[in-house]
């Protein structure tokens, strides 16, 4: 039995959610830290989002333990949402949330830098070697306002660029977890029956963020000097956003959609997400978003496109849109009569190939979601 194609209106809306939510949830951290510390904020955000998300797979009837995927969700959170995330959440005590979606923007850097088994793909590719030097141009950039601005004083130009150079390093954890999830799977003969569905993972993954988090802010005397009496109700409910439409529904829209779309085309949240950020910041914070801010973000969006060129190029919306070009100039050669048949022939192959894509597609992007 065929399964049912989801309405336009499903996929639209699971689009706005992966688009606005995630890209505003760098301004809903930065309102968070006026009441709660960064491992504080972490800590309660985790530790409520995680069991939240593991309840839900435990609804819907998902096997919640495996030996080696927990193992494996442990060391990936660890890095991605603990190392990562710390670094976001500390450096918004000091630069502004847009910049810091910038800059989170430019992880694709890391990714062409620090993938070696892509390293001869990558470095012989030129569009990727224009997106790499377009991409340090734009954290230049940025780095180059805080190091010349004249109306900050030498402490907070030091705090700033200390917090700018902390986030780079995050999106380097990110980097490095997200290789090794990608690569220590390869090899593996995994049954499918027992390995764990892709959210049972993210929900272990969560636990271990908060965990860490805990230790942390326990350690370091956050949660000792925590007066949860003295934190702003605007505060509970920027937490109260993070925790449910940034942790849970964005992440869920974001994997659905990944069943259901083309891989390419969801990873283009990453060119509205920072877009998002930075309206956020201009409208509803006292951070000035300057001429250089928004052309290092421009910098660094088509480093991200030119990097991901490759990808783009063979994707199926683009080798749709260069058959009806060839179509139509095949339709202006051919003589009046013959039109008819070449336009036949040419949408019965195109239905025929588009089956065999998109089953290949499903296969394929069901598999990696899984991964």
């Amino acid at each position: 039995m065929e399964e049912s194609k989801p309405s336009i209106l499903s996929v639209i809306l699971a689009y706005l959610v992966v688009y606005i939510v995630w890209g505003s949830t760098f301004f809903f951290i930065e309102e968070a830290l006026r009441s709660f510390s960064p491992f504080v904020l972490g800590s309660i955000r985790f530790l409520i989002a995680g069991p939240l998300l593991m309840g839900y797979c435990a609804l819907k009837g998902y096997k919640l333990f495996n030996k080696e995927d927990v193992k494996q969700a442990i060391f990936v959170g660890f890095l991605l949402l603990f190392v990562d995330m710390a670094c976001i959440i500390w450096s918004e005590q000091y630069i502004s949330s847009g910049i810091v979606s910038i800059l989170s923007a430019a992880t694709a850097i890391w990714f062409v830098l620090l993938d070696k088994p892509k390293w001869k793909e990558n470095f012989s590719s030129i569009p990727t070697l224009l997106g790499l030097f377009f991409g340090f141009a734009g954290v230049i950039m940025l780095f180059a306002e805080q190091i010349f601005a004249n109306t900050v004083a030498e402490e907070t130009k030091s705090q700033n660029i200390t917090a700018m150079g902390v986030l780079v390093m995050g999106t380097i954890g990110w980097t490095i977890g997200s290789l090794w999830s990608k690569y220590s799977q390869k090899g593996k003969t995994t049954n499918k029956k027992k390995a764990l569905n892709v959210m049972v993972k993210t929900a272990w993954q969560m636990l271990t963020a908060g965990v860490a988090f805990t230790l942390v802010a326990l350690f370091n005397g956050e949660y000792s000097r925590f007066d949860y009496k003295a934190v702003h109700l605007a505060d509970w409910g920027a937490l109260l956003y993070l925790v449910t439409m940034g942790s849970i529904l964005a992440f869920s829209s974001y994997i659905w959609l990944l069943q259901v779309r083309p891989a390419t085309e969801v990873s283009t949240y990453a060119y509205v997400n920072p877009i998002v950020a930075l309206l956020l910041v201009h409208f509803f914070t006292d951070h000035e978003v300057t001429i250089l801010q928004i052309m290092g973000l421009c910098v660094v969006l088509v480093s991200v496109l030119l990097m991901n060129w490759n990808l783009y190029k063979d994707s199926r919306t683009i080798r749709a849109i260069r058959y009806r070009k060839k179509l139509k100039r095949l339709k202006h050669m051919a003589p009046k009569s013959s039109v008819p048949r070449i336009v036949e022939v040419a949408e019965f192959q195109r239905k025929e190939l588009s089956k065999a894509e998109k089953k290949k597609l499903k296969e394929k992007e069901k598999q990696q979601s899984q991964e």
